[in-house]
């Protein structure tokens, strides 16, 4: 068996047993984490856990999420084929290949120059035409593009940035983990001008640079 064949298996495997049933049961979503490659996402000392049910270390300290909380996160969103979603903290761009299959636009902002540069060429190599990247402090967001149907932080403030919310469309939805020494993640849902907070599970996430 080849090691393609090998990864292809692994993926199936993983959104079966790590995605499916722990009750993510988007088929947009399962199609694009059985589709895209996450060991192409790290360096090839953790190619033989890429699918495992784990975070892995990317450069600069950061991490890839464990391929379930990518799933809730972007279950959570209840993105449509039609939606605009802003990512804030590119990274090494899995999660945002995911959303780039899920939603029409996403729009991506990633703090640090290394990760942003590695992410664009690595989007880019893989032929992803409808996301837009920016080299600059997420916590601001990307008001140009404002607003959005969705905001997805990869990355833990210690509040919840409201610069964010102010960006989403009315009945948009944020989601972020927020904390520090223990972090929780949270729904966050513009409803009549009013902004809504459901807290869904306790997290661990890198903690969000570039915050006041």
């Amino acid at each position: 068996m080849t090691q393609v064949n090998e990864f292809a298996i692994a993926r199936q495997r993983m959104v079966r047993n790590q995605i499916e049933n722990r009750d993510i049961q988007n088929p947009d979503i399962l199609a694009a984490m059985c589709k895209i490659q996450r060991h192409l996402f790290v360096t090839p000392e953790f190619h033989k856990w890429a699918y495992h049910d784990r975070p892995l270390p990317i450069d600069k300290g950061q991490t890839i999420s464990q391929p379930y909380m990518v799933a809730l996160m972007t279950a959570l969103l209840k993105l449509t084929p039609h939606s605009k979603v802003l990512e804030i903290g590119t990274g090494c761009g899995y999660q945002t290949a995911v959303l780039a299959e899920v939603a029409e636009e996403v729009y991506s902002v990633e703090i640090l120059p290394e990760l942003a540069k590695s992410a664009e060429a690595r989007l880019k190599a893989l032929n992803y035409q409808n996301i837009h990247l920016k080299q600059a402090n997420g916590y601001f967001g990307w008001i140009e593009h404002a607003p959005y149907d969705g905001v997805v932080v990869t990355a833990a403030p210690k509040n919840i940035p409201h610069r964010l919310t102010q960006q989403l469309v009315e009945g948009g939805r944020m989601v972020i983990p927020v904390g520090s020494d223990t972090q929780e993640l949270f729904v966050i849902q513009k409803c009549n001008g009013k902004v809504e907070t459901t807290r869904i599970i306790g997290v661990s996430f890198v903690p969000m640079t570039g915050t006041p």
